[in-house]
């Protein structure tokens, strides 16, 4: 019996830990305003899903400074970002960022739909990579 029950304790621990070691974390971060480089940090995006299955891997774009762009109401990757935001990925746009743009233009960019604000875009990564994100900038 005691034999039976390690047996299937073992069994579930290998379970779990090959399960673990599916799942993927990755962030992605955007911090410049060049279109083609944030046409390319999406289709990363899209393509690790695609590889992994949108249950496999997590994902992360954080975007700051120039990179700010692609997650405003006015970018021409809005309507992208709002359908990939609805597709299990996560955007960040940097609250620093978001305060000096305030400051200088007198009122805050507004954001497409699904993106989240973070304090820092910066921090955010570090905060990411700590938790065993494979770090990506394209």
């Amino acid at each position: 019996m005691k034999k039976l029950i390690i047996a299937s304790i073992s069994s579930m621990i290998l379970s779990a830990s090959l399960f673990a070691q599916d799942m993927h974390k990755v962030v992605i971060q955007v911090s410049t305003d060049d279109q083609r480089t944030q046409k390319i940090a999406l289709n990363n995006a899209v393509n690790l899903q695609k590889l992994y299955g949108l249950d496999n891997v997590e994902i992360e774009i954080v975007a700051y400074g120039p990179g700010l762009g692609i997650m405003t109401a006015g970018s021409n990757h809005s309507t992208r970002v709002k359908s990939l935001a609805m597709q299990n990925i996560t955007f960040s746009a940097c609250g620093n960022t978001i305060a000096k743009m305030t400051k200088k233009f007198g009122k805050a960019p507004v954001l497409t739909e699904g993106v989240e604000t973070v304090k820092a875009g910066v921090a955010r990564i570090i905060e990411l990579q700590e938790e065993n994100y494979s770090y990506i900038r394209p």
